[in-house]
């Protein structure tokens, strides 16, 4: 093998892992139904945040009613809680419903977002979406809550 093929051979291994490894921890905007029945069977009323942890598993923060916050470890292929942390705070509620998830990931998705990594949302109400285009290629999209369409797009 000549020096030139195995640096394209090698470079060709890299990409195909390093592509692997990143697809490992996105989710398709497609599961977004079982990622919220998942929540929700856990009793999230309003979801703060969403990881994909793999493609078979969400780590999920959010409020269970007004006093108890959770962050759990879900798998999605079963009913089965990986990891779990409750916590009472004095603050009420606050966060995302099931619709302000689906409304914010259906306008990652007019923007050619296909796969997501985390969703967050802050006190203010804006929505951040990390993820990947059909191409693989970063998106980061910012929207509001209770607004359709998006407020920002940064693709790298």
């Amino acid at each position: 093998m000549t020096f030139k093929t195995l640096m394209i051979a090698s470079a060709t291994a890299l990409t195909l892992v390093a592509g692997s490894a990143q697809a490992d921890g996105s989710l398709g905007l497609d599961r977004v139904d079982a990622i919220l029945e998942r929540a929700q069977a856990f009793g999230f009323t309003h979801i703060e945040e969403i990881e994909a942890k793999g493609r078979d598993a969400i780590e999920v923060e959010g409020w269970l009613d007004d006093e108890w916050y959770a962050d759990a470890w879900l798998a999605l292929n079963s009913d089965e809680v990986l990891r779990e942390e409750r916590k009472r705070l004095v603050t009420s509620a606050w966060g995302m419903t099931a619709d302000d998830v689906r409304q914010a990931l259906a306008a990652a998705s007019a923007e050619g977002m296909t796969e997501f990594e985390t969703l967050q949302i802050n006190e203010a109400g804006y929505i951040e979406i990390e993820g990947r285009g059909q191409n693989g290629r970063e998106l980061e999209i910012t929207t509001r809550q209770g607004q359709d369409g998006v407020l920002g797009v940064e693709r790298d």
